[in-house]
């Protein structure tokens, strides 16, 4: 990024690793969580320009290109603030820390605008938070799948928004996981570097393709059973599914995962035993690192307990 020129326009300068990518593509990866469909309506109504030129979102962008995005005001909340408890493990006036139970859907979508912890948190912080995602998804940086559980941060306001999406693209973020799988790991520690992309047989996942974003995930082993193993996963990237599809691709499927997992599974859980345990950053205001953590959910200990025995 060259120039933060306001809070509603954005100017970027391609890289060499970035030619070639189309238009929306590369305007997604630049704004962590704001969705494609939502960039190519603003790139359809004429917002954003290469070199000075309104290009379509198939245009496929090359270095040095000079790209400006306008992004629209946010509109008057439509998502209804619910009272739905959350676990909050931090607070201050820039940002909100949760720990998200499994099954609870980070932000709403068409169709489906309550019970989601967009819904939870607009109560509990009155509507204070930041626009730059919009209506749907204010405050929201980053998100975990409804079936995962654990630590989340939000962001109260823009400035804070800016400075934690740009450590999530500059992958400064400490981010670890952790999982149980089907099969023994043999070795102790294994890192998967292998690109992720949409899979050309089913757009509804994501797996290992050779023209996608590169991704890379160190796995530690925590403890091993008959049969499964509990590992840590810290990630070095964010790509959608990428510790889901990392583990698939090395034949350790996460136990519980109805996407990736194996259909005959003995355990039967409701969703993938996976858990964002930690969360480390440099806070937007005091510039000082900070690292949170969570404690493994009920479902998750019960399931080691049944193992270890």
């Amino acid at each position: 990024m060259v120039d933060n020129i306001c809070d509603d326009i954005r100017e970027f300068l391609v890289e060499e690793d970035e030619d070639g990518d189309r238009l929306d593509v590369y305007l997604a990866d630049q704004f962590v969580d704001m969705s494609r469909s939502y960039i190519q309506k603003i790139i359809k109504d004429k917002k954003v320009t290469v070199n000075g030129k309104v290009e379509k979102a198939k245009y496929l962008v090359k270095e040095e290109d000079k790209i400006v995005i306008e992004i629209p005001k946010p509109k008057v909340l439509e998502v209804v603030p619910q009272d739905i408890p959350i676990e909050i493990v931090y607070e201050d006036d820039d940002i909100i820390i949760v720990n998200k139970p499994q099954g609870m859907v980070v932000h709403p979508a068409p169709g489906n605008y309550e019970g989601t912890l967009v819904n939870a948190i607009l109560y509990h912080c009155k509507g204070n938070l930041s626009s730059i995602n919009g209506v749907i998804r204010p405050g929201i940086v980053h998100r975990i799948d409804k079936d995962t559980s654990g630590i989340l941060m939000i962001a109260k306001n823009n400035n804070a928004h800016n400075c934690l999406a740009e450590q999530l693209k500059d992958h400064s973020i400490t981010r670890e996981y952790e999982f149980i799988c089907h099969s023994v790991f043999k070795e102790d520690n294994v890192t998967v570097d292998r690109p992720i992309g949409r899979n050309p047989k089913d757009r509804l996942k994501m797996a290992i393709v050779p023209n996608g974003k590169r991704a890379v995930t160190h796995f530690e082993v925590i403890e091993r059973f008959n049969g499964y193993t509990h590992v840590r996963a810290r990630l070095e990237t964010g790509r959608t599914h990428q510790i889901r599809v990392h583990a698939m691709s090395i034949n350790h499927p996460l136990v519980g995962d109805p996407v990736y997992g194996p259909k005959n599974s003995k355990i039967k859980l409701n969703g993938q035993a996976l858990h964002a345990k930690k969360l480390g950053f440099i806070h937007p205001t005091t510039k000082e690192y900070v690292e949170f953590d969570s404690e493994l959910p009920d479902y998750f200990q019960k399931l080691l307990e049944k193992l270890r025995k």
